[in-house]
């Protein structure tokens, strides 16, 4: 197991206070990363940060709107000040707003892509230079099969800001590789969390609508992310960059009118 061992490194994790987040954190601190957890939700990434000391672990939790590129800046100071290093960064956090096409303002287009790309993008260029000059790191940002297929239902932003995460993410792998940095992605389908279970409360069909698409017969939990990431983080995937990673319970595999075996 000694290829997993992540005792000296140190990971970034953005929505940090739950759901993928903290299931990475957590998973993470397991094999031994020390963390800065960054998240909006205050009393969630101190309760995160909480458990993983309570484990032995380290974790510095940090509140921090990931979409506000001064607060990126102060982010990563705070970063240097308390461990001189990066090893890994998971871009988690980022919110969509869903609207028809036809109505969307460019406001709210343009909200979306600040949350989920330009955010992003200023924190993969702040760990990136870090990286780049230790000559070493890896990155990994979370997509969507939205980046991928269309879903309707009001996706149009975030899909078209997903395809863009894609893009980047191949762009900095091709442009990193041969200086020891590599960045992947993973696109989830549908896991729980509050705001999916409130659009399931809302509409009772939903579920079964999602699940007609998953062989696996079930949503994601958060904790699915958890081998991923820490392979992501560990020398077990140093020749693994520039990767699109389903972890959707098969349904990219399956075409739409396919049907699940019994």
């Amino acid at each position: 197991m000694s290829m997993f061992d992540l005792k000296g490194r140190v990971a970034l994790i953005s929505g940090a206070a739950s759901g993928l987040g903290r299931a990475a954190s957590l998973a993470l601190a397991e094999h031994g990363a020390s963390l800065l957890l960054a998240d909006l939700n205050d009393a969630g990434v101190q309760q995160t940060a909480a458990e993983i000391e309570n484990r032995g672990g380290r974790a510095v939790p940090v509140t921090c709107n990931v979409s506000d590129l001064d607060q990126i800046s102060s982010l990563f100071a705070r970063l240097d000040s308390e461990f001189g290093q990066i090893d890994f960064l998971a871009n988690i956090a980022g919110e969509g707003i869903m609207a028809r096409p036809e109505e969307i303002t460019a406001e709210q287009v343009q909200q979306v892509f600040q949350n989920l790309v330009f955010g992003r993008l200023r924190m993969c260029q702040e760990a990136g230079r870090r990286m780049l000059a230790a000559g070493r790191g890896s990155i990994l940002n979370t997509g969507s099969l939205a980046s991928q297929t269309a879903l309707g239902r009001g996706h149009i932003a975030y899909s078209m800001a997903m395809g863009a995460v894609i893009q980047m993410t191949r762009e900095l792998s091709t442009e990193w590789a041969g200086r020891g940095v590599r960045v992947n992605a993973v696109l989830p389908a549908q896991v729980t969390n509050p705001s999916l279970e409130k659009r399931m409360a809302a509409d009772p069909n939903l579920q079964q609508t999602w699940l007609r698409g998953i062989p696996c017969g079930r949503l994601g939990q958060p904790q699915d992310i958890q081998g991923l990431v820490v392979l992501l983080a560990s020398d077990a995937s140093s020749w693994i960059t520039g990767t699109l990673i389903p972890m959707d319970g098969g349904n990219l595999a399956m075409n739409a009118g396919g049907t699940i075996g019994s």
